[in-house]
């Protein structure tokens, strides 16, 4: 049986409310999620000399994303006056966690709440963490809601509110290794399901909510710090982002980020895929393919990940998987076969599994890795393409009555969002 834990009071979780004190103008910013020349700055209007800038720099990193603290007071080689100041003016506190599931399979789904920033009321946002024997995942959203319409996703049913932000992308981060037990001199909980040894947080994937790649400067970022081998330093090898095809911004990524690429694919046709993932229609897959065969340090050990969902006399028939083979002639690729995860209103079912596997044997013969995903945390709607929070973005009209803002006497209707 899965396990709920409700992390707030139901009051506190009202769907139309004032924004919470925190939110109004004022509220202390975040020093997760800086770089290094960010945290400086800060440090520098804290009042911290010029040449003690790097240390202090060193010192607060160490902090952050070594030791893991959210708290001032737990800096023990940061002088008191300058703990104090820092608390003064910034927080490193986590993200509100309203709900954590627990499935049965071990797989861990968290519903964080963020500030408004603009939407009007308290976002909210869901990261999975799915434990293997010999690695643990975390999958990260990037954006509160999605713009991309795909069809067979449940985000996708959830209009786009806003972008995250660089500590918000990083907290969630920082929030499951606290909660896995994952930072040095913390305990695992009784009873987790983890890998037996290393980094319980081994990989961390892009493939949450949102499209990473429209919200590129918040993203790229987040994993710098992620990616830091001072830090929090975890591989690039090891950082995976999940693309549904912006093509334009694939080779910047590439040569920004150098992470692990992945593509949600899904059809092997224009025709189909302007149903399945209607920004083929912007981007369709002979561009899309381009943007892949050119992908900056693109090997047989830096391969592109297609992802491909598998949807019962959709995309599963062996015609498609041999056109499948031919697309990807010559790209350094794995494809991960994905059973299709259902949600509720979901038009589509999943392959029969026997079809999926004479599927995923044509591709092996053709010479791609081809693993078939094992669904996890089903039972607690965290497997791929399963996630959604009940986030909406306010009218301009709640919104201003919501955070006591004068309306301006020229706005008007055509305004209203």
């Amino acid at each position: 049986m899965a396990l709920s834990l409700d992390l707030a009071s139901p009051d506190s979780r009202p769907r139309v409310a004032p924004p919470a004190p925190a939110e109004r103008a004022g509220d202390k910013p975040s020093l997760i999620g800086l770089d290094r020349e960010g945290l400086a700055k800060a440090l520098e209007d804290v009042g911290v000399p010029q040449k003690q800038l790097r240390m202090r720099v060193t010192q607060l990193w160490h902090w952050l994303y070594v030791r893991g603290v959210s708290d001032f007071s737990a800096m023990a080689n940061v002088a008191k006056d300058l703990r104090q100041r820092l608390d003064e003016a910034y927080s490193i506190a986590r993200p509100e966690i309203v709900e954590e599931k627990i499935s049965t399979d071990g797989t861990r789904k968290w519903l964080f709440r963020f500030a408004s920033r603009g939407a009007g009321r308290p976002v909210e946002i869901e990261t999975v963490y799915i434990p293997e024997e010999g690695r643990g995942t975390l999958c990260v959203s990037s954006q509160v809601g999605c713009t991309l319409t795909c069809t067979f996703c449940h985000t996708g049913t959830q209009k786009l509110v806003r972008n995250l932000f660089p500590d918000e992308i990083v907290g969630q981060v920082l929030t499951a290794r606290d909660r896995l037990g994952d930072f040095p001199d913390a305990a695992t909980p009784a009873g987790a399901i983890v890998p037996s040894e290393g980094r319980l947080i081994s990989n961390v994937v892009m493939m949450g909510m949102g499209e990473p790649l429209y919200n590129y400067d918040n993203v790229k970022q987040a994993l710098s710090v992620v990616s830091d081998g001072e830090g929090l330093s975890l591989s690039k090898r090891r950082i995976t982002l999940s693309t549904s095809g912006v093509v334009p911004m694939i080779p910047r990524a590439g040569e920004e980020m150098g992470v692990m690429l992945a593509i949600s694919l899904h059809a092997v046709t224009d025709e189909l895929r302007d149903k399945l993932v209607p920004i083929n229609r912007k981007y369709p897959l002979e561009e899309l393919l381009a943007a892949c065969r050119a992908y900056p340090g693109l090997s047989n050990a830096r391969r592109i990940t297609f992802e491909y969902v598998m949807l019962k006399g959709v995309n599963d028939s062996m015609a498609d998987a041999k056109e499948l083979v031919r697309l990807l002639k010559g790209i350094p690729a794995k494809i991960n076969l994905i059973p299709f995860n259902p949600w509720p209103g979901s038009p589509y079912e999943c392959s029969d599994w026997d079809q999926i596997e004479r599927f995923a044997d044509y591709v092996n013969q053709a010479g791609y890795a081809s693993p078939i995903r094992t669904p996890r945390g089903r039972d607690i709607f965290a497997a791929c393409g399963q996630l959604k929070s009940e986030s909406e973005r306010l009218r301009k009209t709640e919104r201003v009555a919501l955070e006591g803002i004068a309306m301006p006497a020229d706005w008007g209707h055509e305004h209203a969002r």
